[in-house]
């Protein structure tokens, strides 16, 4: 059995068990079921369960591993839960807790609550997390953790060998150990399966690694996540303007920022947020929805709007109503193919200037090419079924052009999208539907106005 269905399986058990211990009220043996298991399935868990059972279970865990289930959670639940939370214990769960997930949890507090929280802080963690929050949002600077164990470049290896067995423990995800210099210039670094298998007599400098590039912390997490994927990082340095190292970042918080932008990607086709709550609070949920079918509301009329202008034509020719619909769809359909190819290649930093043309001429071609090839067969099949020649090549013809167009259209649209920093996977949906429906309806009620109802007089 695939280990997706096991895990699937264990989950829905897991999620049973507690709903019927909680509906018995045994409140204790959940919270035990709870203290047993990872941050990671308890979070699962929470973000599984509609609200009022959240809120018991939230009750029930322990609060020494909040900010570990905190670290799992979605924005909306995270939020949720956060400002439920005095600032007292918001600074007692920032204790040991990774840089860049404190200075999220403290970007999405109120000011008030924020200077609560920071004035409950030990100067420690105080210090790390204006650090962190100096640095923009969504930027490598965001994602970074200041736990980096650093190397002189003139020390020997035997020596480190010792220093780290004297340190005892190493941060999480730590496959490299970074050389600076007296001003903490990135030189390099060393990997610990160097410092295992090398010989113990040679100096730092002669076994690292002097080709290791930093992070510039301005860098958007989107293009590291892309850096990670394509060089199979387990870790990178941060570094400043200057090459000063600042911090680092690891595999999991890549893992997020991957996860997001698929979600976002996901979910911005239907007009949703990314980080909309599954179980969340019905009038909040159908107030974030409604933004965007009000939009596409208006598109809709638009559409709409073209066929009122025809009415005549449908009025004389109910075959035309009934087939007016095949030719939005085909093009619909070719249109989001090509969308979302081009918002991948975009997401993926594959489509830029360079190459934007040829990539909308590609994309007209084959919109063309598909065109004339599913325009033939609907000539043929409408020409058999309703025994009318010029009703097929009328709307063969529409269909060609529909297609054509939303080939153009969807390499197009997510490219002008993003010139104008509107995000693509959000709204060129929406834009590319309005333009095939109205394009196509317009193509086959404009030739069928033209030729049927000329044929007729």
């Amino acid at each position: 059995m695939p280990f997706e269905v096991l895990n699937n399986e264990l989950n829905e058990q897991r999620l049973n068990n507690l709903n019927q211990a909680l509906s018995s009220g045994m409140f204790v043996h959940v919270r035990d079921m709870l203290h047993n298991m990872p941050a990671s399935d308890i979070a699962f868990i929470l973000e599984s369960s509609p609200p009022r059972t959240r809120q018991v279970l939230w009750q029930l865990i322990d609060q020494e591993h909040t900010g570990d289930i905190l670290d799992e959670l979605g924005e909306d639940l995270k939020d949720h839960f956060i400002s439920q939370m005095t600032p007292e214990r918001v600074a007692k769960t920032a204790e040991g807790m990774d840089t860049d997930d404190l200075a999220y949890i403290l970007r999405s507090l109120p000011d008030t609550l924020y200077n609560k929280v920071l004035q409950s802080m030990s100067s420690q963690d105080r210090s790390r997390v204006e650090q962190a929050l100096s640095y923009p949002d969504d930027t490598a600077g965001s994602l970074m953790n200041t736990d980096t164990v650093t190397l002189r470049p003139d020390v020997n290896i035997d020596v480190i060998m010792r220093y780290l067995r004297v340190r005892g423990e190493l941060p999480d995800a730590t496959d490299t150990l970074y050389v600076v210099d007296k001003h903490d210039v990135l030189l390099g670094g060393i990997k610990i399966t160097t410092l295992l298998t090398c010989d113990p007599s040679e100096s730092v400098r002669s076994e690292m690694d002097s080709k290791l590039e930093g992070i510039p912390v301005t860098m958007s997490d989107t293009e590291v996540a892309q850096l990670f994927e394509r060089h199979d990082w387990v870790s990178a340095p941060v570094i400043d303007e200057q090459g000063k190292l600042l911090g680092r970042i690891t595999i999991d918080d890549v893992v997020d920022v991957i996860r997001e932008d698929a979600e976002h990607s996901m979910m911005g086709m239907a007009g949703m947020d990314d980080d909309e709550d599954t179980f969340g609070p019905v009038l909040k949920s159908t107030f974030r929805r409604s933004l965007w079918l009000t939009i596409n509301l208006f598109a809709a009329l638009l559409a709409a709007s073209v066929s009122n202008m025809f009415e005549g034509t449908i009025e004389k020719f109910a075959t035309i109503a009934i087939l007016m619909t095949i030719v939005p769809s085909m093009g619909g359909v070719a249109g989001n193919q090509t969308l979302a190819l081009v918002i991948r290649g975009i997401a993926l930093g594959q489509v830029g200037q360079s190459n934007a043309k040829w990539l909308i001429g590609k994309e007209l071609a084959i919109g063309f090419l598909n065109g004339l090839l599913w325009s033939v067969l609907v000539f043929a099949a409408v020409w058999l079924w309703k025994d009318d020649m010029a009703l097929g090549a009328l709307i063969g013809g529409a269909m060609l052009i529909n297609m054509t167009v939303a080939g153009l259209a969807g390499a197009s649209i997510p490219l002008i999208l993003k010139k104008f920093n509107i995000d693509p996977a959000l709204a060129g949906g929406m834009v590319l539907t309005t333009v095939t429906d109205v394009i196509g309806l317009f193509a086959f009620l404009g030739l069928a106005t033209l030729f049927l109802m000329n044929h007729s007089v």
